[in-house]
């Protein structure tokens, strides 16, 4: 079996690669890099109505942010400080709170760039390593459950325990290839500082986001919950308004997430990645200027609305499973097993749909970063690329992204053990009978996970770019990376034939 050992410049930049003739496209059967409206889409604005709509949904966004944090800063909501001793009330949060979560944002980072350093450092480990922590994470929760007699928890999670263990020998024979993939994108990024540029700058603005959507849920509930002294300025309180209000907040954080995310991976896919696969190293003068600037215009601009409605229909799907899951929590405190097993089910057959349209979206963006097509043209192309080449194949582009999603789960966790051990160690006034502490350490956890989902976006834009391009033209793959295209040809010939586009 043929082994990749990344160097100084293979597989990146390849000597034997005939060069692009221009309006001739590379000679024989590999095809022009413009061919298709490819890197040059028509300048139209795609899926207008669902750029509005998000535009919209964030607006009025700001709008709620701005009228209750306000109120909240003006009634004392914000005082004190770092450590303990400080001030505040008991249905107020302080600036010991803009702290602990500032310090778990930059925890949360922290922790997603060593978790990216080390992807780059053991690349062949870190498949083992991550599955192997999955299933000893599992059997540790399933444990836990029998232990505290939460039989319902226990039950699902035992499923689960048992399934992950046996996933994982299935899933052993796929690793190689699938850490070969991850090998050749590690290497094409190390030529590409845009490609961190990216992931780092749509990092940042994530985490910004997250602790903005935290302080607006915290200081919704200290304006508008009954009881509260802000009740007694002029706003009408009630449970269903804070209902209401937190339900249209967490809408349209998630929303705006998603799409933060798929601006950045439609730019990767569409710029570094796009163009390495087509026009090859930046060396050969092939590549155009600037690929990753011209790729974030077209993806915030005229693909902004594309990008919106897909991300909309993973949004509705996590509602849906957020719901499932207060439907399981209320079941389980009630003390009625049967609905909170029946319930937990629901939510795993939603989290499973949300899975599988996530992974179909991210391929429909990147034919949408490449293209400049709308979401319903992109995702049929999509449909008809998977079809042509085989799901058994986009399995090792599955292993990829799973890998990465239980590194964003161990970063979460390590955030909110974070969070709870500030809490713990310096007694806010607020936090005094422990009130808090779920809440925060929930917070905690949201935030840290979408650091490393964020930054590892651009792992994922490349791993899942190759694919494509390998599906639209594998001849240039066979110059690009070798040792990739010979492993992939040996075990998936089917792939190696290309896929017509109609």
């Amino acid at each position: 079996m043929p082994v990749y050992e990344p160097g100084t410049s293979q597989p990146y930049a390849q000597t034997n690669y005939p060069p692009y003739g221009g309006d001739g496209g590379y000679g024989g059967d590999v095809k022009n890099p413009y061919e298709g409206d490819r890197f040059k889409p028509k300048k139209r604005i795609n899926d207008p109505i669902f750029l509005i709509l998000f535009v919209a949904q964030f607006a009025g966004f700001v709008v709620v942010s701005a009228l209750a944090i306000s109120e909240w800063v003006k009634s004392g909501g914000l005082g004190g400080g770092l450590g303990s001793g400080s001030t505040g009330t008991g249905v107020t949060l302080d600036y010991h709170t803009v702290y602990l979560l500032l310090l778990v944002t930059a925890a949360g980072l922290l922790l997603a760039t060593i978790y990216l350093m080390l992807c780059r450092a053991f690349t062949r480990l870190i498949m083992h390593i991550t599955l192997i922590l999955s299933i000893l994470l599992n059997i540790g929760i399933c444990i836990y459950y029998w232990i505290t007699k939460y039989y319902s928890g226990a039950i699902i999670f035992t499923i689960i325990a048992l399934f992950s263990i046996l996933a994982y020998f299935g899933y052993r024979a796929r690793i190689p290839l699938a850490s070969l993939l991850l090998q050749v994108v590690m290497d094409v990024s190390k030529h590409h500082p845009s490609v961190y540029f990216v992931a780092f700058a749509a990092l940042i603005i994530q985490a910004g986001l997250s602790v903005w959507f935290t302080f607006t849920a915290i200081a919704t509930y200290a304006k508008w919950t009954p009881g509260n002294p802000t009740c007694g300025n002029g706003s009408s309180c009630s449970s269903g308004k804070v209902a209401g209000l937190i339900f249209f907040e967490t809408f349209s954080y998630l929303w705006t997430s998603q799409v933060i995310g798929n601006v950045a991976l439609a730019t990767l896919a569409g710029g570094p990645y796009g163009c390495w696969y087509y026009f090859g190293p930046r060396e050969q003068g092939q590549m155009p200027r600037h690929p990753t600037t011209s790729a974030f215009v077209r993806a915030s601009t005229l693909s902004l609305g594309s990008i919106a409605f897909g991300s909309l229909i993973v949004t509705l799907l996590d509602i849906l499973r957020l719901l499932f899951q207060a439907i399981r929590n209320n079941a389980a405190d009630d003390g009625n097993p049967a609905a909170a097993i029946l319930a937990c089910c629901a939510e795993c057959f939603v989290a499973c749909i949300e899975g599988f349209v996530q992974y179909f979206n991210r391929y429909a963006y990147i034919e949408i970063a490449l293209y400049g097509k709308p979401y319903i043209d992109a995702a049929k192309d999509t449909w008809r690329l998977f079809q042509d080449r085989g799901i058994d194949a986009l399995v090792n582009d599955q292993l990829v992204g799973m890998t990465l999603a239980w590194g964003a789960y161990a970063v979460g966790m390590l955030s909110s053990l974070f969070a709870y051990l500030y809490l713990r160690y310096t007694h806010p006034s607020y936090n005094s009978d422990g009130q808090y502490t779920a809440p925060v350490i929930f917070f905690a956890f949201v935030i840290g996970a979408q650091c490393l989902m964020t930054l590892s976006s651009a792992i994922e834009a490349g791993v899942s770019t190759i694919f494509v391009g390998l599906g639209e033209d594998p001849q240039v793959l066979q110059y690009r990376a070798p040792e990739l295209f010979g492993l992939i040809a040996s075990t998936y010939p089917q792939v190696v034939q290309g896929v017509p586009r109609v």
